[in-house]
């Protein structure tokens, strides 16, 4: 694999929330540890699947790679035709150059449009802020937008009240091409549609890979959602990422404790099977992330932890094979 392949970079990524105390002068008191010290690359034209449960920092760690969030500490290194930039170190003009290159679909379609303007003007925004092109050259390209995301181009005067969830989240996409950018964060772009518009989305999504060449993080808690789209798979716990191999080795060859018990909550569609497996139930609470645990962040929910679990914590190391897990047992 040669550095040219890899078009982000992440090394050590903390993103720290403060918590503080007092109504006039107030003062810290500690920090949320969102995200802390995490390191992985995505290829170019790849999927990364970014899977963990809800609060584990997933849609942070997206944000704050698009640098929407200033990171506390580490580095995001972006490939920018063959040089790589350091997306934490610039600011001003020169990043909101690089913004036209990496792109956000998020989360929930209601919230993400704005219900003042119309669908033309929502599309047609990032166009005119990076001064690509205005008057009829936009609308055509606002139209052929909406062509390519599956929705009538002649919808450009509605307004997204008129739309439903799964139309909207097109429309979500068809903003994030506007720019023509080549890589994309989808944070979660699915959980808030019904289920038969689900595979509409993803369907769409992936011939969008195909057509442009882009490069995904996408961000999920539905396993068999990731396992469908993605060709590597990070698997996140309290902030930190546990395991990262490719799709097959992962849901074939699980390493981590965690990871084996998320996947054998995925309900499996032979009644046979179903009955056979073994559930993992993991017991107590997720600890807060203003205060993880000392040692391995999972330590107290672990099944099969041990003395050094609960004092060092674990180094996120390649086993073989780009296999990369953080457990004590390897």
């Amino acid at each position: 694999m040669s550095d040219s392949d890899i078009l982000l970079r992440v090394e050590g990524l903390k993103m720290y929330f403060p918590i503080t105390r007092g109504i006039i002068f107030q003062r810290r008191i500690g920090d949320i540890k969102a995200v802390d010290g995490i390191n992985f690359f995505i290829r170019r034209g790849e999927t990364l699947g970014l899977v963990g449960e809800s609060g584990c920092g997933k849609s942070t760690t997206g944000r704050a790679i698009l640098q929407l969030y200033r990171p506390t500490a580490g580095h995001v290194y972006f490939n920018d035709d063959g040089e790589e930039v350091d997306l934490t170190t610039i600011k001003g003009e020169r990043l909101r150059r690089m913004r036209r290159k990496m792109q956000m679909i998020f989360q929930d379609p209601y919230a993400s449009l704005n219900p003042r303007m119309t669908v033309g003007n929502i599309i047609g925004e990032p166009l005119e802020v990076h001064n690509i092109c205005r008057g009829k050259e936009r609308r055509e390209r606002v139209q052929e937008l909406l062509q390519v995301v599956g929705l009538n181009p002649y919808f450009i005067n509605r307004y997204p009240h008129e739309f439903s969830g799964g139309q909207r989240q097109r429309i979500g996409v068809a903003r994030a091409l506007a720019v023509n950018p080549s890589f994309i964060v989808c944070d979660e772009p699915i959980s808030a549609l019904d289920v038969s518009i689900q595979a509409q989305i993803i369907n769409l999504l992936e011939e969008l890979q195909e057509q442009f060449g882009l490069t995904y993080l996408f961000i999920a808690h539905d396993l068999s959602v990731v396992r469908h789209i993605s060709n590597r798979v990070a698997v996140m716990y309290l902030g930190k990422i546990v395991e990262l191999t490719t799709r097959e080795e992962l849901y074939e060859n699980p390493l981590h404790p965690y990871t084996q018990a998320l996947l054998s909550a995925v309900p499996i569609p032979d009644p046979e099977v179903e009955e056979k497996r073994k559930r993992i139930i993991l017991e107590g609470d997720v600890p807060s992330p203003a205060n993880p645990p000392k040692g391995c962040n999972f330590n107290t929910r672990c099944p099969r932890v041990m003395d050094i679990c609960k004092e060092i914590e674990p180094e996120f190391k390649d086993i073989g094979g780009e296999h990369f897990v953080a457990c004590h047992l390897f």
